[in-house]
């Protein structure tokens, strides 16, 4: 499922596409994704201006004129596309967008914007577990309201993080999983981060801080978590299987990957002999090494 690099990844590369644009023209397939079309959602959405582009967690947050909002998620096979309009190509940013004309709908293509400058965007979703729904407020939707901070932001720290580990007995890797603790984080940077802070994925989460105050490691855990994910927008996220950018480029973070699907090869810390090991969490995999990371 895409975690929040990906998902900021496919907002930076519509944000320049589509912000100040207006829907002309809006399509939906016949099937339902994750959950039924909100009720009158073309009619809902044509005419109206993208005022801007947002993220909440692994959310994309569209936001229109006149106050409605898309909440939409990518589920585990969700991505847009963009085509460009007849000028030719062009760059925006980071992206660049090959001259093309849009191909006539596929079978997974579930949405169709038509924005004003004739730039077509093109959701696809092969196994249908995204979802889009229309609301006045995002933080009161009910997929959204009980989410903890985000990871990128000041009030994901030390002193935040501390507390929530400290009433925890569970492993701190289902911990960090936790949507009400930390949001967006998912198991592949959870992986990843704690590799980076050299802490072990079976440790109790309480053992990192007993007293509920900032320790060291919990430190060193919020600073990897957040130059882990760093790391990965400015790579495009990671293309295991379906994830791709706006322009159809892959992501290429899972080229970096410390241990996540490295199972049996050696540790890439320097000086560090360990082999990468993978166990089960919570019905996941989890990948570590048993020597550097404590």
């Amino acid at each position: 499922m895409p975690e929040l690099p990906e998902v900021e990844t496919v907002r930076r590369g519509l944000a320049p596409v589509a912000e100040g644009r207006r829907f002309e023209r809006v399509e939906i397939s016949e099937k339902h994704l994750r959950f039924p079309w909100p009720e009158g959602f073309v009619q809902q959405i044509t005419g109206r201006r993208v005022e801007a582009l947002e993220r909440r967690a692994k959310f994309l947050l569209w936001h229109l004129s006149g106050g409605l909002w898309i909440v939409s998620h990518l589920g585990m096979s969700g991505r847009y596309t963009v085509f460009p309009h007849a000028g030719g190509a062009r760059g925006l940013g980071e992206f660049y967008f090959q001259p093309a004309s849009a191909p006539e709908r596929g079978p997974h293509d579930h949405l169709t914007l038509w924005l004003d400058d004739g730039t077509r965007v093109v959701y696809t979703d092969p196994r249908r577990f995204g979802f889009f729904d229309l609301v006045e407020e995002p933080a009161n939707h009910p997929m959204l309201c009980h989410l903890g901070p985000e990871p990128l932001s000041a009030a994901f720290g030390a002193e935040q993080l501390a507390a929530e580990l400290a009433r925890r007995a569970a492993p701190v890797k289902n911990v960090l999983l936790d949507q009400r603790v930390v949001a967006g984080l998912g198991n592949i940077y959870a992986c990843e981060a704690l590799f980076v802070a050299r802490i072990s994925p079976r440790r109790k989460a309480h053992t990192l801080s007993p007293s509920g105050r900032p320790t060291l490691r919990v430190e060193r855990l919020v600073a990897a978590v957040k130059e882990v994910l760093q790391d990965a927008i400015r790579a495009g996220g990671s293309t295991l299987r379906d994830h791709q950018r706006v322009n159809g480029d892959a992501g290429g973070y899972q080229q970096q990957f410390h241990v996540y699907g490295r199972e049996g090869e050696s540790c890439r810390r320097p000086g560090c002999s360990g082999i990468i090991h993978r166990i089960t969490q919570s019905g996941r995999s989890t990948f570590y090494c048993p020597r550097c990371q404590r």
